[in-house]
């Protein structure tokens, strides 16, 4: 069997010869410097020990220097071996004041980061597995409606009327795919962080103004009663856009689950690190054992499986207060309402 040599032991060996070689070349020369220049024979001899004496310390200082190198270069080795294999160090005594525990210390450094990004990688796969699946399925729906209006327009003769009607059933999916594309594109560019915020001081009366455009006209169709208690000079750092866009998300949500005839109000308050934004409906509520549950991406209760949405504005929401270094937080209860409280920094 062929026995394989490390790097570290090649060297320790080369080291050790070295040095030997060093110092018998230098015994022989003090040696014949001592029996040439020096006359009395006891002088030379006593020189000539204390030269073999330091000689021979030098020889056991190499030796024992090479059998700590390799003993050492064994020891990392059985702990690179051990870490590979995914087993718990055998001989690690972190509390030792050793080269040995420093080194494998930063070895398990290593690992743990080595570890903790392979995690990572699991955890991104499976998300996007998630989020192919989820998508996949929000898709089927609208593309199958259409699939199947299509083929109705294509093999049946159909009056002027009820063509319409087709073509008009037809626009609202293509708008459900339009807007789900947008909210996916929103979505993407959230978790990948390629949009960028503009966090500077702006009035927050005209955000929130901005995000009640979005909503007015549905809200006028179901007469819902919309008011805004907040100081039009009020400003606060936040970036105006994305900032109206989570409101916006909010109140559409209030909007389509608030019974006709509601009232949703916005309510703003100062705090002293953060600036409060309230939106409050007196629709269903949420049961609390989901409040924590809408914000998560594409959740839709059971009970609200009939409405229409795919389950990412409360997400998106969330996201962008998130990276504003701010939150979003609910409370509800069945039959009362909901108030969602927007926390942005000061």
């Amino acid at each position: 069997m062929v026995r394989v040599q490390s790097g570290s032991q090649i060297w320790s060996r080369f080291v050790t010869k070295v040095f030997l070689l060093a110092g018998t070349a230098l015994f022989a020369g003090f040696s014949y410097v001592l029996w040439v220049w020096v006359p009395r024979a006891q002088v030379r001899y006593t020189l000539f020990m204390l030269c073999g004496g330091i000689v021979a310390l030098a020889a056991v200082w190499c030796l024992w220097q090479r059998r700590q190198v390799c003993e050492f270069a064994e020891e990392l080795g059985r702990t690179i071996d051990e870490l590979t294999e995914g087993r718990e160090l055998e001989h690690y005594f972190p509390y030792e004041d050793t080269l040995t525990a420093r080194v494998q210390g930063k070895f398990l450094q290593f690992y743990d980061l080595m570890r903790e990004g392979q995690r990572r990688s699991i955890q991104d796969k499976q998300t996007i597995q998630e989020l192919v699946s989820d998508i996949s399925h929000q898709v089927k729906t609208p593309i199958a409606n259409l699939s199947m209006f299509i083929n109705i327009l294509q093999t049946h003769e159909l009056s002027g009327e009820k063509r319409a009607e087709f073509l008009d059933t037809m626009a609202g999916q293509i708008g459900k795919l339009d807007f789900l594309m947008q909210s996916l594109i929103k979505m993407s560019r959230l978790e990948t962080g390629t949009f960028v915020l503009h966090v500077k001081e702006a009035s927050l009366y005209d955000t929130i103004a901005q995000a009640i455009n979005g909503v007015w006209a549905r809200a006028e169709a179901k007469n819902i009663g919309l008011s805004v208690d907040c100081d039009g000079e009020f400003k606060v750092r936040h970036d105006a856009k994305w900032t109206a866009e989570a409101l916006g998300n909010l109140l559409d949500n209030a909007v389509k689950y608030t019974p006709e005839g509601g009232r949703i109000d916005i309510r703003v308050r100062p705090w002293q690190f953060y600036t409060r934004v309230d939106i409050t409906d007196n629709g269903p509520g949420i049961p609390e054992k989901h409040c924590n549950d809408v914000f998560k991406r594409f959740y839709r209760g059971e009970e609200n499986a009939r409405q229409e949405g795919v389950g990412l504005g409360l997400y998106l929401a969330q996201g962008i207060i998130t990276r504003q270094r701010g939150y979003i937080s609910v409370k509800s209860e069945s039959g009362k309402g909901s108030t969602f409280s927007v926390y942005l920094l000061n």
